[in-house]
């Protein structure tokens, strides 16, 4: 009883310290023991991880800070409409686990670019697609650095920027000292972590409010006070008092739905550093088997995360909503200090008004702040809000780590070695990949302190970029010997600028001293979704040049039909 309460009387700040050092223990500990001692090793950790730690870690390094901290913080904001983020990302995993991963694997290039410069014999194929992998990895790689500012500032209290410097280091030591040897075993670490601290607290809220402790369940149940309403009517009836939108219906249009969705799934068929797990095994049945077991893996947070959303927004209504300043919870005081929720007494009456109209709504509360905050408001116990820290830093420095990765690989190997000194001894192209992790690191943290947007949007315009760059060349790649250089080369010009220029004028608002409109919009598309027409003109421009310019080598026309129709079995399925 009295060691009961002497962890209950641990405050929050103190639990953090121990969940995040002992979680990080184990991260250093792990990248000094598998520590990289070739470019194998450092690239695709001398291809002979196991299907089940291929997995883990590939569930790990797809389920990024946007998935942990923004998809349900999204979802509780959006209703419906946050949806898109579900469906894309999960049928984008199936997408290119399915049509991509083994045809990819069969023809041995661990690197997109690797890929595309041998496929379309081309230097500046190869070239072009160092630029697209770059630019999507620094893209991404934002929104993660970003989720770990947000952690450090609320739960060890330092400001945002100085969360992100700590997370740099961190990251900077597990990936440039074991590469992705020490990147795959660390994020098996990781998944476990990341999973357990997004599991505990749903079922714990679930079984409070609905008495169900399955979330998948719960949140579509009664509630627990034998009123006999739904908790989806509920928090239906809360949303329309307030004056937004009831939170089951959906409010963006069609088009805008399809076009997200589809750039999300296509982006994640582009992904460089999803892609490069799957020759981190031995066979290629070892990648489809550690694909489907990464699928599972990856369901369990994503069938709970709608669910979170809702208790989420629920609770924050109920809490906050109509309520005294001056009574407001400690967890509210806390996370004001970060500047990520900010009340405006607009009437001077003291109460805080949440109301879809703006210019009479006086809270503000940043939808990155949902999933780690909720435990505070459910009041769950210190160590679980210490625990969803941990998880959500461990979500964001397993990708993070990931794309460091494909940076330096983009640079030591394709670029250094490919194009610049094809001569470079192994040891001296491990210098430069760790040489140019370093540097990626700098860069990744300007943009963490920096960033476009919020995590999630920030990462869905990696998405978009992938999807307008690198898609319709692997598909094309794969699927069409005829596709040639040409083609290919003047597609990805095409749909990377293409995508660049909508999202600097509707997302920067780079060309305008205000950001546009939504109705300014093209075909009401917005920019997470435009990587849909940028990948479609992608297509249209590649193949109508292909058509006018001479068809590929033999010798690679050769190499496209083994990989897609392979010359025996044995070979195909790794017996």
């Amino acid at each position: 009883m009295s060691s009961m309460i002497v962890l209950e009387g641990i405050g929050v700040q103190k639990w953090t310290y121990i969940m995040v050092g002992l979680t990080f223990a184990i991260y250093i500990g792990i990248a000094i023991w598998s520590r990289a001692s070739s470019t194998k090793d450092f690239y695709v950790a001398g291809g002979g991880v196991s299907p089940l730690a291929n997995g883990m870690a590939t569930a790990a390094d797809w389920m990024s800070a946007a998935s942990f901290i923004s998809m349900a913080g999204i979802i509780s904001f959006a209703g419906y409409d946050g949806a898109v983020y579900l469906m894309g990302w999960t049928g984008g995993y199936v997408l290119l686990a399915l049509l991509l991963a083994p045809y990819l694997r069969k023809f041995g290039k661990f690197t997109v670019p690797d890929f595309i410069g041998d496929r379309y014999y081309s230097k500046t194929a190869r070239l072009v697609a160092v630029f697209c992998a770059l630019l999507v990895s620094f893209t991404y790689v934002a929104g993660q650095m970003r989720g770990v500012g947000i952690v450090f500032s609320r739960f060890l209290e330092v400001d945002i920027n100085t969360g992100v410097i700590i997370g740099m280091i961190i990251v900077l030591f597990y990936a440039v000292l074991g590469g992705m040897k020490g990147i795959t075993y660390t994020q098996v670490a990781q998944y476990c972590v990341l999973i357990f601290a997004f599991m505990v607290p749903a079922i714990f809220i679930s079984i409070q409010m609905t008495g169900n402790p399955i979330p998948q369940l719960g949140f579509g149940s009664q509630l627990a006070d034998g009123s006999g309403t739904y908790l989806l009517d509920k928090l239906d009836g809360l949303s329309t008092q307030l004056g937004f939108a009831e939170y089951t219906e959906g409010s963006k249009s069609m088009i805008d739905v399809f076009a997200i969705t589809l750039a999300l799934m296509v982006g994640t068929a582009g992904l460089p550093h999803v892609i490069v797990r799957f020759f981190t095994v031995k066979r290629v049945r070892d990648a489809r088997k550690s694909a489907g077991i990464a699928l599972l893996l990856i369901a369990i947070l994503y069938t709970t995360a709608p669910a979170v959303a809702v208790f989420a927004r629920t609770n924050l209504i109920e809490t906050v909503s109509d309520k005294p300043y001056a009574n407001v919870p400690d967890w509210f005081t806390k996370w004001e200090t970060t500047g990520l929720i900010t009340f405006t007494d607009k009437n001077n009456d003291g109460n805080i008004q949440y109301l879809a109209d703006n210019n009479k709504n006086e809270l503000v509360v940043d939808r990155d702040i949902m999933v780690l905050a909720n435990p505070e408001i459910a009041r769950l116990p210190n160590w679980v809000i210490a625990l969803v820290a941990a998880g959500g830093l461990a979500a964001a420095l397993s990708t993070a780590a990931g794309l460091l990765l494909v940076i330096s690989a983009s640079v030591s190997h394709d670029l250094i070695k490919k194009i610049i000194n094809p001569k470079i001894s192994d040891k001296g192209e491990l210098v430069a990949a760790r040489l140019s992790a370093v540097g990626a690191v700098c860069v990744a943290g300007y943009f963490g302190i920096n960033p476009p947007g919020f995590v999630a949007a920030v990462v869905a315009l990696a998405f978009g970029l992938a999807a307008a760059s690198f898609f319709p060349a692997i598909i094309l790649g794969i699927f069409y010997k005829r596709m040639n250089k040409e083609g290919a080369i003047a597609g990805m010009v095409v749909g990377i600028v293409s995508m660049l220029l909508y999202m600097i004028k509707y997302k920067l608002g780079w060309f305008d001293e205000t950001l546009p409109d939504k109705s300014e919009w093209w075909f009401g598309i917005s920019p997470e979704g435009f990587g849909t027409v940028a990948m479609l003109l992608n297509f249209v421009v590649s193949i109508t040049i292909m058509k006018f310019t001479s068809p590929p080598p033999e010798e690679v026309q050769d190499i496209v039909e083994k990989i897609r129709i392979p010359s025996g079995a044995g070979e195909a399925t790794g017996h």
